[in-house]
């Protein structure tokens, strides 16, 4: 068989949006229902940073029977003048061109979720077609795309005095495995989004089913915990939150009567189910302001118990919530925060906070206390109780060279136990 040369011809250049529908999972996470779901949350992260910037307070997201989802806000809109160097309205060029958008200087959006100016474009890229509508400046906008290609020009269809931008998108079956959006999952994030900007209102809507509901909470983080809580408490909810060095954070914690750990972390309004600097900056400012109550406070008897970091955290229930200019993430679905600048800040306002909280609620300092001191004993007991069953295997007669073998009977009368000495022994007792 001939082999064929490596030669420039074989170098594929994917231009504009090719290279979205070649490789979605880079942009989405995957082609699954996860994916799927990304691309509303791409959208609507969009008119999160409006709010976030305060210009909108009200957002509708429909799911339609013909299977495309609507996001719509009232926000100052997508601009439609021509971009200054690429001849474009710049409504077309965030939505055909990757890394163009609003949010790479910090004069349009101080803090923002949409980082890198690909989310609304991949959008447009995975969807057989896309409906843009935008109220600004009087009038009503109006651009159609096919998997990413304009259809038509951005045209003026209308005169309005409402302002805000309208996205509707059908996903695309060539290049998604799943077209069909489940309602649950999309309420648990726009529930999360509201619990995290209190003054906006999220209406969602599933025509499908003739679901319709309005998320808007008051009461913010707090009123987080008590939602996701399924256990009684033992301690109030403890709320605080700080802006340092341009960096926003809110946090809010109690602690259950379970064993388990419960901590969602949030950066510009987007989850970190991985995590990053500013879950590992909470759980060392609580581990040490913990530690340090237990102390200077407990009994002789009670310090007994070696208390780990893992010991504080049994029946924790914690939301981290940080907004910070310029975020660093570990990839475009911006699962982990990286910037390690954010640690010590978190660090250090957890420990000042919840050491003043211990202060001045003695009660609920020490429940707290005798939480993690409960923990650290059984979490001892569990270890001698692994460390006596290995020793009793380590013993065992099936464990013991041949020399001795176990015996048949179960009446003690009839069983005898042979000593031997040397390996010549072995066997002819």
């Amino acid at each position: 068989m001939e082999k064929k040369e490596y030669q420039a011809s074989n170098i594929k250049v994917l231009k504009g949006l090719e290279a979205v529908r070649k490789r979605p999972g880079m942009y989405i996470g995957d082609t699954n229902i996860g994916g799927l779901h990304h691309m509303i949350y791409e959208v609507v992260d969009n008119s999160i940073d409006e709010a976030m910037a305060g210009h909108c307070d009200h957002i509708n997201i429909t799911l339609t029977t013909e299977g495309s989802a609507i996001i719509e806000d009232n926000g100052r809109g997508i601009p439609v003048d021509i971009h200054p160097t690429e001849n474009l309205p710049a409504a077309t060029l965030v939505l055909t061109t990757l890394h163009a958008g609003g949010k790479f200087d910090q004069d349009t959006y101080k803090v923002s979720g949409g980082l890198h100016g690909v989310g609304v474009s991949v959008v447009n890229a995975l969807s057989k077609r896309l409906i843009m509508t935008i109220n600004k400046n009087g009038h009503i906008y109006r651009q159609e795309f096919a998997k990413g290609i304009p259809q038509s020009n951005l045209e003026i269809i209308g005169d309005t005095k409402k302002h805000g931008t309208t996205i509707e998108f059908f996903p695309d079956g060539e290049v998604m495995e799943v077209l069909e959006f489940d309602a649950q999952i999309l309420i648990t994030r726009f529930k999360e989004m509201a619990y995290l900007n209190h003054n906006i209102t999220i209406c969602f809507k599933d025509e499908r089913i003739g679901l319709e509901e309005n998320y808007h909470f008051d009461g913010g983080l707090s009123q987080f915990i008590q939602d996701i809580n399924k256990k009684p408490l033992i301690s109030s909810v403890i709320g605080f939150d700080a802006i340092e060095q341009e960096c926003e954070i809110e946090v809010a914690l109690a602690y259950n009567e379970g064993y388990d750990e419960k901590v969602l972390s949030f950066v510009n309004n987007i989850r970190t189910p991985d995590g990053g600097t500013h879950e590992a900056g909470f759980r060392a400012g609580l581990s040490r302001a913990i530690m340090n109550y237990i102390e200077a406070n407990a009994s002789a008897r009670e310090k007994d118990s070696k208390v780990s970091g893992e010991d504080v955290r049994e029946g924790l229930v914690a939301i981290i919530s940080t907004k910070v200019i310029d975020p660093q993430f570990e990839g475009q679905t911006k699962g982990k925060l990286g910037s390690s600048f954010v640690k010590p800040i978190v660090q250090k306002l957890t420990y000042e906070k919840l050491s003043k909280f211990f202060e001045e609620n003695p009660n609920e300092a020490r429940a707290i206390m005798q939480k993690a001191i409960m923990a650290a004993r059984g979490r001892e007991a569990a270890k001698k109780a692994r460390d006596l069953t290995r020793k009793k295997e380590n013993f065992s007669v099936g464990t013991l060279p041949g020399k001795l073998a176990d015996c048949q009977s179960k009446d003690p009368r009839e069983s005898e136990i042979y000593l031997v000495e040397g390996d010549s022994a072995g066997g002819s007792a």
